[in-house]
């Protein structure tokens, strides 16, 4: 009886996930521009009259984060307290990674730099403060705020799957508030639609976009034509081994893979160094740092009073959207792979680390921007940031090894696609079948062919953008999830703490009788 109710429960998400991402889905495959209208009139009310929440609440994951880290709860496992890791450090950190936002570092590595030195809000195209001013945004949209809002969501389900045996869902960090009827009825089950809904457009958005890079790609390097029959044929490609390797699991097919990543990554990274300007690469990474840390508190919280506020919205807060949007998948996915560590290497491993793969990451790529200015003129230089996915192979044509860093480049985008799709696969299968940590092939096979269509489906009808925006308009209310996942986690290691205290005060009393 008991599994025949879970089996329910299951279904409830499960079918009302795949309803309302066809509907949406159909939506903006037959009536794109009234799609896209829709969905860019929800962001933007929700850009200019909350923009101060997303800002807020992203500094306070962060905050929330490092307190628990370095409080007394640092040491708690998630797991038994005889728990040991189950993937190596480097795996984990490799697969964290490539889920977190590898192909994103891939396609705006180059792109967003651009982007800030030639359009920084109130300063001189090109300019050596524009210059500054893009690293340093480039630090703060892809630095310790992202990955910070990642630690909350994996964090809090780490400890509840597994320290306390709650299912792998996004309700389950409720029950500390909610309670545990709150968290299996309607206001867990349209937490947990949600998080599915959020993780299928967020994802399928992500494959679209990194198929027209391919595409981009291939074409720069070998002539092949951009048109749709390519596209199919890659998100066809893509698609069978993102299914393959999520179906052969964690052990055999994705942890795998996420080391193949961090060796190709290494290696672009080591060969634009040899390749590249060095001293600028060296001054960016050591200017980019000192003006993202200086003005960290402030570039966290400010909203421009009575000036324009178009920069920020578009960019910073549209990021902070975007990885709140992508927090229940990328969380979820950290957290299988989490157990048996502290609370402090999580916090430092999700955090830190990724953060400062990050800055080196755009200090190489954004110092080769800085030297595009010289290479190729303002004028030209311009015109990249509205093409990005051809942009880094533009540059890449100004270098020595051209067609061996757009090689590798090409593969990379592929494993990390790869990755980040059989992540998300396997995510879904957890989040539509009562939070199985093992979910079935069979459900995995079904939302892994589901993102593909709807990749494929979006990119034709070019919805591609408004299904972003709809993602992360509809993930607005995991701000509020957030909120009480830290409420949640701070509520239970207290208990846990106090449990603690009580019992060694009874053992003590015990051995005084005794």
């Amino acid at each position: 009886m008991k599994n025949n109710v879970g089996q329910k429960k299951s279904n409830v998400v499960y079918f009302a996930s795949l309803v309302i991402v066809l509907i949406i889905s159909s939506w903006g495959l037959f009536f794109s521009e009234n799609f896209g209208n829709f969905t860019s009139n929800i962001m933007s009310f929700l850009s200019v009259n909350f923009g101060w929440l997303y800002l807020l609440a992203i500094f306070i994951f962060v905050l929330a984060a490092l307190v628990l880290a370095f409080s007394k709860f640092g040491n708690i496992k998630l797991g038994p307290d005889d728990s040991k890791p189950e993937y190596s450090t480097k795996s984990w950190f490799a697969m964290l990674f490539g889920a977190g936002m590898g192909i994103g570092l891939v396609f705006w590595g180059i792109s967003e730099p651009i982007s800030h030195m030639m359009a920084p809000p109130g300063l001189t195209p090109g300019s050596e403060e524009a210059v500054s001013f893009a690293l340093r945004a480039s630090f703060k949209h892809w630095g310790f705020h992202a990955w910070a809002n990642y630690a909350i969501i994996g964090l809090a389900l780490g400890y509840f799957q597994y320290r306390k045996g709650h299912p792998g869902l996004i309700s389950s960090i409720l029950i500390p508030v909610i309670g545990k009827k709150g968290a299996e009825g309607p206001i867990g089950k349209t937490v947990d639609i949600l998080a599915v809904f959020a993780t299928v457009a967020g994802v399928a958005t992500s494959l679209g976009m990194g198929t027209l890079q391919i595409n981009s790609g291939l074409n720069y390097v070998f002539g092949v034509p951009i048109n749709s029959t390519v596209q199919i044929i890659i998100i066809a490609i893509i698609t069978f081994l993102f299914i393959w390797t999520a179906v052969a699991g964690i052990e055999k097919g994705i942890a795998l893979l996420g080391d193949i990543n961090l060796y190709l990554a290494g290696g672009l990274l080591a060969l634009v160094i040899i390749v590249g300007p060095k001293l600028l690469m060296v001054n960016s990474f050591s200017e980019g740092m000192a003006s993202y840390l200086n003005n960290f508190i402030y570039d966290s919280l400010h909203m421009n009073i009575l000036g324009e506020n178009g920069w920020i919205n578009g960019w910073t807060i549209f990021y902070w959207a975007w990885w709140i949007a992508w927090a229940p998948f990328v969380g979820s996915f950290i957290a299988r792979i989490s157990k048996g560590r502290t609370i402090k290497e999580f916090v430092m491993g999700v955090i830190i680390a990724p953060s400062i793969a990050s800055f080196v990451w755009f200090s190489v790529f954004g110092g080769m921007g800085a030297d595009m200015i010289s290479k190729l003129g303002l004028e030209t230089l311009a015109t990249l940031p509205a093409s990005p996915e051809t942009a880094l192979f533009i540059v890449f044509g100004e270098y020595p090894l051209t067609t061996l860093l757009s090689g590798i480049t090409l593969v990379l985008l592929c494993t990390f696609f790869v990755t980040s799709a059989n992540s998300a696969t396997f995510v879904l299968g957890m989040f539509s079948s009562q939070g199985d940590l093992n979910p079935s092939n069979k459900r995995k096979i079904v939302w892994g062919l589901l993102l593909a269509l709807l990749a494929t489906a979006l990119l034709l009808a070019g919805g591609l953008r408004p299904l972003q925006t709809a993602s992360v308009a509809a993930a607005f209310p995991f701000i509020f999830v957030m909120f009480a996942a830290i409420v949640s986690i701070f509520k239970a290691l207290s208990k846990e703490d106090m449990d603690a205290v009580n019992l060694a005060t009874k053992k003590e009393k015990n051995k005084k009788i005794g």
